[in-house]
């Protein structure tokens, strides 16, 4: 888990620390995910229920950052003429994620099942461990 914050404590941007407090964490406009490593792979998953996966979320991966946008559409059926309540988010949502350094676009991957999109970025090698390179002692 320290491995996982030092990536993203060094890569985060003033700005996104901004948007993350307004849009992320106190606001309406962002989507929630959890984050983890398994194993060489950084797993997002986010929520995102109720949209068509397909035609409502785009997902890219440019300078090192993850981004994740979907749009969920409000339809409106009232089916009693007294009054209509919906505390359902509907409109355009944003999250930006940063990658660990090192991972390639085209090994990235999403998949979309029951309101869930997972994202996989398989994490290069020798970002593994960051702890540095062993150096050997020798007798002197």
């Amino acid at each position: 888990m320290t491995d996982l914050m030092k990536w993203f404590d060094t890569r985060r941007s003033p700005m996104d620390v901004i948007e993350r407090l307004f849009e992320g964490d106190l606001g309406t406009s962002a989507i929630r995910v959890e984050e983890m490593v398994e194993g060489n792979t950084l797993v997002v998953r986010a929520e995102l229920p109720g949209i068509d996966p397909e035609r409502d979320v785009d997902v890219t991966v440019a300078d090192g950052v993850l981004s994740i946008r979907a749009e969920r559409q409000e339809k409106t059926e009232q089916k009693d003429k007294d009054g209509y309540r919906s505390e359902f988010r509907y409109g355009s949502f944003v999250r930006r994620i940063p990658l660990p350094s090192g991972v390639q676009e085209g090994d990235v991957t999403a998949s979309y099942k029951d309101g869930l999109l997972e994202v996989r970025a398989p994490i290069p090698a020798e970002e593994q461990g960051s702890g540095g390179s062993k150096i050997p002692v020798t007798r002197g």
